[in-house]
Formats: structure tokens, C-alpha cells, sequence
């Protein structure tokens, strides 16, 4: 594999794709690590829904890059997957999944994991404790492998209020118990506090991304830019700003996040998606 210039997209293959996929008909897009970007994600547009309390997200500025944080409290809420609805098909958008749950359940939802051309979920994926794609550990097409091929690649998994994230080699040879939820994306963007060996500190590659970590207390950070941003920007927020050693990089370009409580709900067209909610608040003695 070529290690100066990854191909996000190769939008006719059958056996997989990557997680950064456009819309049907749209032109291919290259992101290089070592090239220019492709075009970004459109602005985020409100949610029709009311706010539902306080918001677990905030926007913050790194580098001049505004982002929004959000943060998953073990204490405070739970993690799931949904990608297929009630009909078996994909949501295909955040808009689709919010029309179909009561809001106030809901502390944010972020897209997250590898899809196919189908917007099904391939690579590790587990909903409701039961797995529904298998791990990939493989090296991927000989061309055009995509992020996701940019080893070590990860997955964010976790049962009940223990959540982690780890490299894909390091899950198989340690988990042996299935989580309850888990979702196979890539590549990591931060390994023990190192970035990815293949990542810049900030190269010239841009566009919009999120990613995910999981910090010493077990709480989950999600992260995602609101203008471009380069992989050694993103992965040094969570070194840095976060103190987060393993953060995995969610997706590019179609990177979305609903927040009901800001009515923030972004549009475009994704696979997997990771929702927190809330923990319903113990009765007062």
C-alpha cells in the first residue's frame, strides 16, 4: 500500500468501501495524507425537535479549528449502535434515526464505524449484544484501501458503562467476551499516546472529521471539527486537550452529530451510528 497517498473512496467496490463515503452519483473524492482534501461536510443545520435539557456536547477552539466536544458519563448515560430501522434497511441519516426515537431519550448520536455501498455495517460491528459484521483484519485492496486500512486500525466497544477503545490486533488477541456494542473504524489516532505513525502533527490534508477516545475515568469524548481540519490536529486535541492515549477516527466529509438538546441535527448520508442516552435519574429517597 501506497503510504503517501490513501484513497478514502473507491465507490464500485463490491466487497467493501470505506467509511467515508458520499452521496450516490457524486464525483470520487481523494483524501491524502500528504495531498490536498476533498470537499467538506455541509454546515450543521438545526433539529426540528425541542431542546431536552442540558446539552452533553460544547464547542470548543483548537488551533483556530472550532470543534464540538461531547462527552458520554458512565454514570450519566449508555452507548449503543443502531444502523438498521424497524423495515431492516439503513437509516442512511441522522435525520432518519431521530424520527424514529423520543428525543428526550437522547443525549447525542455521532455516525461512526466502516459501511459498504449499501450503508450496511462491515468490519466489527455489534448491536444489542449481537454481531452483525465480522472483525477485518486484513490488508485490504492492493490500491485504494482507504483510512481504514491505515494499520492499526481500531474499535470502540463496550458493555454496560465500561467503554474502550483498542487496536484491532489487540481486540482480537484480548477480548474473548462479546461486548454488548462495537463498531470497527479506522485509522487509530492516537496509540499510547503516540500518534498514528502514519499521521503528520498537522499535514496538508483537510476536511471535515470526527473521532472518538475514552479517558482514564472511562468517559467517552467525542469530537467533531466544524471546519476542516488535518488527522494530527484532531489526534493532538485528544493528546493534549483531552489527555486521552487512544482515540479512533470515526469518518471524514460526512461526519454528523445530533444533539437534541442544542437542535443541532446534521445532515448527510451515513452507515453506523452511535447513540448515548440517558440514564433514567434514581427517584428521590
Amino acid at each position: 500500500m501506497n503510504r503517501a497517498a490513501l484513497t478514502i473512496l473507491l465507490p464500485l467496490t463490491i466487497a467493501l468501501a470505506a467509511c467515508s463515503e458520499p452521496p450516490a452519483g457524486e464525483a470520487l473524492v481523494e483524501i491524502n495524507l500528504d495531498g490536498s482534501s476533498g470537499a467538506q461536510s455541509p454546515s450543521p443545520t438545526p433539529a426540528p425537535s425541542k431542546p431536552a435539557g442540558l446539552s452533553a456536547c460544547r464547542a470548543v477552539t483548537f488551533e483556530s479549528v472550532p470543534l464540538t466536544h461531547c462527552i458520554a458519563d458512565p454514570a450519566r448515560h449508555r452507548i449503543a449502535m443502531a444502523n438498521l430501522g424497524a423495515d431492516k434497511q439503513p437509516f442512511g441519516s441522522l435525520t432518519a434515526f431521530a424520527a424514529s426515537v423520543d428525543p428526550a431519550r437522547i443525549a447525542f448520536a455521532m455516525n461512526g464505524g466502516m459501511y459498504g455501498d449499501d450503508l450496511k455495517a462491515i468490519g466489527y460491528y455489534v448491536e444489542k449484544g449481537e454481531r452483525l459484521a465480522e472483525l477485518d483484519r486484513s490488508e485490504g485492496p492492493e490500491e485504494g484501501g482507504g483510512n481504514f486500512y491505515m494499520k492499526p486500525n481500531g474499535v470502540f466497544f463496550g458493555t454496560g458503562g465500561t467503554w474502550r477503545v483498542l487496536g484491532s490486533n489487540t481486540f482480537f488477541n484480548t477480548v474473548a467476551d462479546r461486548p454488548e456494542f462495537g463498531t470497527q473504524s479506522g485509522p487509530l489516532l492516537l496509540i499510547d499516546g503516540k500518534l498514528h505513525p502514519e499521521i503528520k502533527d498537522d499535514g496538508p490534508s483537510r476536511t471535515i472529521r470526527n473521532g472518538v477516545g475514552v479517558d482514564a475515568k472511562g468517559q467517552a469524548h467525542f469530537v467533531i471539527s466544524d471546519a476542516a481540519i488535518s488527522f494530527g490536529q484532531l489526534a493532538r486535541f485528544f493528546r493534549d486537550e483531552l489527555k486521552i492515549a487512544n482515540a479512533l477516527y470515526l469518518d471524514g466529509q460526512v461526519s454528523s452529530l445530533w444533539d437534541p438538546a442544542s437542535e443541532r441535527l446534521d445532515k448527510g448520508r451515513v452507515g453506523p451510528i452511535i447513540v448515548v442516552t440517558k440514564r433514567e435519574e434514581k427517584a428521590a429517597q
